[in-house]
């Protein structure tokens, strides 16, 4: 079975072409959205976070969101610290939930594959490309979010241009090409591949 990361940057459309390979058939693992719920499922994560940032990090057995964000996104040692803690079970997460799929393919969908080094343990990687101008504004509209907001999480990814030379693929989403096409190809090309 292949392993396949799906990364881009913050609001690159990741997810709408998770969706579509979803549509397709192909299970896939969102691995920001499954990190969430391990900060609040993982017994000996919320006991690390609370001893890292304090009690305040979670308010009735729920992670307090805002409260970290504060915290993390302008402070990068921080935001290493929880990095740190968090990525490693949601790395194992994926793996666990990848060796139980019974597919020919399976996508990863993360943010993170290179900052986290999860990299290594996937056969190939797509990147998802949208031009800056575009994923700030994508965000700024979904996250009710300001400029200088998504501006400060942009900076702790990697550089948009090197992230795509570093995957193997690359899916253009500028709203000028169309992403069914696009994934459509990739997914006959990875029916008919071989793992690493």
């Amino acid at each position: 079975m292949l392993k396949i990361g799906l990364t881009g940057g913050i609001g690159s459309g990741k997810s709408a072409v998770a969706s579509i390979f979803n549509v397709l058939g192909i299970p896939t693992f969102d691995a920001d959205r499954q990190a969430k719920m391990i900060m609040e499922s993982d017994e000996l994560l919320v006991s690390s976070i609370r001893k890292e940032f304090g009690e305040e990090s979670y308010v009735d057995g729920k992670l307090n969101r805002p409260y970290l964000s504060a915290i993390v996104f302008g402070n990068p040692a921080k935001l290493n610290v929880l990095n740190g803690l968090v990525h490693p079970a949601t790395i194992s997460a994926a793996n666990t939930w990848m060796h139980s799929q019974n597919s020919h393919y399976v996508i990863k969908e993360a943010a993170l594959i290179f900052e986290a080094g999860s990299a290594a343990g996937l056969d190939y990687i797509v990147g998802v490309y949208a031009p800056e101008h575009i994923r700030i504004q994508r965000v700024m509209e979904r996250d009710n979010a300001s400029r200088e907001q998504v501006l400060k999480r942009m900076k702790n990814q990697v550089n948009e241009v090197l992230k795509m030379k570093l995957c193997d693929f690359v899916i253009v989403n500028d709203e000028q090409q169309l992403l069914i096409p696009q994934v459509l190809q990739l997914h006959e090309r990875f029916l008919g591949m071989k793992g690493k």
